[in-house]
């Protein structure tokens, strides 16, 4: 009995041995990248050095052909954070090409031409040797669709432009019109934002002459807001439609450009209320 166990104790490989053989998957890898070190250090200590730009030249191509003859190209290319960009363009500006020597990828000038892109706001380029580049990119978030002189375009929150084309995917946002309505978006939906009982009937916001806004509504009326006191008028506006259901009547217009009246202007065949102004609400003090 105890020589069959000295027999198996013999033949159970040492921790050396289990180690070596666990850790030689990773050789490869392991190997390139001590390559690609060595590489790097090599063309450091070229420029370090102050050789002649041809001979430093020569010993980078050198030094990138000998690497790429060793297994470091690019063999897989990976995006991360895509939604509505699309896959080829990404490619396509990466200029990334299977069997590229991995030492030619330049993270720094991938980085600045994906970002050049209409959906990318931040890119990051990744190297993993030994032949695997990851790119990670943010897009930016579609926020409106923007009407000027006839045109439409995507738009995001800082109102920018994303995409002129193919935005019906986009008919959801909300819209808005004219000269500078871009730029100026964001401040009026925050406080539409605030009325849903009127934004959920505005189809429109409409720039006018680049200082104030019209809110044109689902049945027609088009609501006429002073310039840069948005949210008081919405705010008179709302407690005259809880007492009067101004909101759901006829009306070519809602003009609250003044500070201290509201004027209703119905629709043809509409009967008008005996009072078409009403005064400002008071706070009590």
């Amino acid at each position: 009995m105890r020589r069959l166990n000295a027999r198996s104790e013999a033949r159970r490989p040492g921790r050396l041995r289990l180690w070596l053989r666990r850790s030689r998957r990773f050789a490869k890898p392991a190997a390139l990248g001590a390559i690609a070190l060595v590489a790097f250090a090599a063309g450091a200590i070229a420029w370090r050095s102050g050789l002649p730009g041809q001979l430093a030249e020569t010993v980078r191509d050198r030094i990138i052909t000998a690497t790429a003859s060793s297994g470091l190209v690019v063999a897989r290319v990976t995006v991360e954070g895509r939604t509505h960009a699309d896959a080829a363009e990404i490619l396509a500006a990466s200029g990334l090409a299977q069997g590229q020597p991995m030492l030619e990828v330049s993270p720094e000038a991938i980085r600045a031409r994906l970002e050049a892109l209409p959906w990318v706001e931040q890119a990051a380029v990744q190297r993993r040797f030994p032949g695997h580049v990851h790119l990670v990119i943010a897009e930016r978030t579609p926020f409106a669709i923007w009407q000027n002189r006839g045109r439409f375009a995507l738009i995001d929150r800082q109102g920018r432009v994303i995409v002129r084309d193919a935005v019906e995917r986009f008919a959801a946002l909300p819209l808005v019109v004219g000269e500078g309505a871009a730029n100026e978006a964001a401040t009026l939906l925050g406080v539409l934002a605030m009325y849903p009982e009127v934004q959920r009937r505005v189809t429109a916001a409409v720039r006018v002459n680049q200082r104030r806004w019209n809110l044109r509504l689902a049945s027609g009326a088009d609501v006429l807001l002073p310039e840069g006191h948005e949210a008081a008028a919405l705010e008179r506006l709302v407690a005259l439609h809880q007492e009067n259901q101004v909101l759901d009547r006829q009306l070519i217009a809602v003009d609250l450009r003044l500070p201290d009246r509201m004027v209703l202007r119905p629709a043809p065949g509409e009967q008008p209320e005996p009072r078409q102004t009403a005064p400002e609400r008071r706070t009590r003090g």
